[in-house]
């Protein structure tokens, strides 16, 4: 089991109110499972994917990833699972605007403590994996949406994470680059990638194999989508 919630909850505190985000959330990811996160604004994607990568913490209830408790691991071991160990992927891309695509790619290699010529090595064979080797030297305002997100990709791969979490991927993007980057991530998928991703597009779930859809933070269905 990579991933388990036990009766997870969120509620923030906004003033004298508190308002509920996650409300008692049970779910179970194994390993190589590509699966989307589906629902309405407000009903709890955004909350539950920032608590799947460990970049939040619940109110009450279990998070166990990779067989670890994560209530009970130090800062210093979360910093290094959220980098080592799963990789994230904005729809805003969040690229350095000033640095090249390879320098982009490598960033995550730099906290690990890689040495400079072998950062730049292996972003280099990232970049060409994802579609990009004669775009190495290329600044993010010298990219077209769909290639800043290949450079995301590529980043989020780079440490090979255990996960990747995909946060409305091409939801700035049309939808031929966009379809363009769901196969990407179907190559990745094949190639025994666990991924999920928050989305509001049916066509971008149906490329998945089970669907999560939340509404007013409980989770409405969880159903296999049919994909093999």
């Amino acid at each position: 089991m990579l991933i388990e919630l036990q009766n997870i909850t969120k509620t923030y505190q906004i003033g004298a109110i508190e308002v509920p985000a996650l409300c008692g959330i049970d779910l179970r990811i194994e390993e190589n499972e590509y699966l989307a996160v589906m629902g309405p604004s407000g009903s709890g994607k955004s909350t539950l994917m920032n608590i799947l990568g460990c970049l939040d913490t619940p109110s009450t209830g279990v998070h166990y990833f990779a067989g670890e408790r994560v209530s009970e691991l130090s800062d210093d071991r979360l910093a290094e699972i959220r980098n080592r160990k799963i990789g994230f992927v904005f729809q805003t891309f969040n690229l350095l605007p000033r640095a090249n695509a390879a320098t982009n790619v490598a960033l995550p290699m730099i906290y690990s403590g890689v040495p400079p010529d072998e950062r730049k090595a292996i972003a280099a064979e990232a970049l060409k994996k994802v579609g990009l080797g004669d775009r190495i030297e290329h600044r993010p305002n010298e990219l077209s949406g769909g290639q800043r997100q290949r450079v995301a990709i590529a980043r989020a791969m780079i440490n090979k994470p255990s996960i990747i979490l995909a946060d409305e991927p091409t939801g700035n993007l049309d939808s031929k680059t966009g379809e363009e980057i769901m196969q990407l991530f179907r190559a990745l998928h094949d190639q025994g990638n666990t991924i999920i991703l928050v989305t509001h597009e049916e066509y971008i779930a149906a490329h998945t194999q089970r669907v999560v859809r939340l509404l007013d933070g409980h989770i409405e269905s969880d159903k296999p989508n049919g994909r093999k």
